[in-house]
């Protein structure tokens, strides 16, 4: 059963309120001013909170900034009601966050319909989607019922790069997001002593380049292409756009970028602590996750020795000496200079 808070001062209203909720079964819990009802939503943990603008104690905008900063919280639908109808109201309480707005009187009908629909967005918002721009595309289609890849790079010029071109470098400051229409990118860093690091890889499908637009500053990494690459460009401003679009869509697409920056932070300690044999068995793994997912037995890793050996983050000699050693263990086979996987299994667990 799901449970409603009602954040309301005026008992009558209250009370009409908590009743069509609990007729239409739901569990219902009350408080009569802001200060209470703050206190209720952190012991009870509703799955939607209904509250009152104007309110003795603390007003219905202070609830929703205290509900904002309570990170268990953040997520629940907030829905405001009001008496005043004004635009300007209106506009307030979205800005902050509400997820939609009910104005004094009104019917039983509009008030279910809103819960009822705020209470389905969020049970797809729970989904489980995956850690890259993919699952981005995913969430921003359940939400919106638009499909953002569609949407965003419909009617848009291909921008084609060679081979080894830079898309763009560190320090630039972005002002547009990509999209791989075909080929292959990866990412890079170089440190001090002139070593890459590859800290990326993408192909057909990813957008490229967006944690820099979503932290508002300079690029901190270069982006290459590995292959003759088709790429879509997106302004800013539209992807500034689309997470505007719905703010649980802008939560859900930072939890997104966490969980990239935990996996980068894996990758990182793996580059630090990992024998020569685990390194290569991981940069063999990532590469065949990420660009054969349709499990082609006939699938090669199709990149140069020293793209191979940054993503492993070991030197070119070594990868070399630890690719000949896997061959003759039947791991893999080189053709033509490229990796084909016999034994992905092994490698897999080597890996982990």
């Amino acid at each position: 059963m799901k449970t409603i808070l009602v954040i309301e001062d005026n008992d009558e209203i209250r009370e009409n309120t908590a009743e069509i909720l609990e007729l239409s079964n739901y569990k219902v819990y009350t408080a009569p001013n802001g200060k209470e009802g703050i206190a209720l939503a952190s012991e009870k943990k509703p799955d939607l909170i209904v509250c009152d603008i104007m309110m003795p104690v603390l007003d219905g905008y202070g609830v929703l900034h205290m509900i904002n900063k309570i990170p268990e919280l953040q997520t629940i639908p907030f829905i405001f009601i009001t008496a005043k109808a004004e635009r300007a109201e209106i506009r307030k309480g979205m800005e902050l966050g509400a997820d939609d707005y009910l104005t004094k009187p009104f019917s039983s009908t509009e008030l279910l319909n809103a819960v009822e629909g705020r209470l389905k967005k969020n049970d797809f918002l729970k989904e489980r989607y995956a850690s890259d721009p993919t699952g981005l595309a995913d969430l921003v289609k359940t939400v919106t019922g638009k499909d953002p890849l569609q949407s965003l790079t419909e009617g848009r010029t291909e921008n084609t790069y060679k081979k080894k071109q830079i898309i763009y470098s560190e320090g630039n400051h972005p002002l547009r997001l990509y999209f791989v229409q075909k080929g292959k990118v990866k990412a890079y860093k170089i440190n001090d002593d002139g070593k890459e690091l590859i800290t990326g890889l993408y192909s057909a499908g990813d957008f490229l380049g967006y944690i820099a637009l979503l932290e508002g500053r300079s690029y901190k990494e270069t982006a290459e292409a590995l292959e003759e690459t088709e790429l879509l460009m997106i302004p800013r401003q539209e992807f500034d756009d689309l997470l505007k679009t719905n703010q649980h869509v802008t939560r859900k697409f930072i939890s997104l970028l966490a969980n990239n920056i935990t996996e980068k932070e894996e990758q990182l300690l793996s580059l630090a602590y990992n024998s020569l044999r685990k390194k290569v068995a991981d940069a063999l793994v990532v590469l065949s996750n990420k660009y054969n997912q349709e499990n082609d037995p006939a699938f090669v890793i199709d990149m140069s020795r020293e793209n191979l050996a940054n993503i492993a983050g070991t030197a070119k000699e070594s990868l070399i000496r630890t690719l000949s050693d896997f061959k003759d263990e039947k791991l893999i086979d080189i053709q033509h200079g490229n990796v084909l996987i016999l034994n992905k299994k092994k490698i897999e667990n080597m890996a982990n």
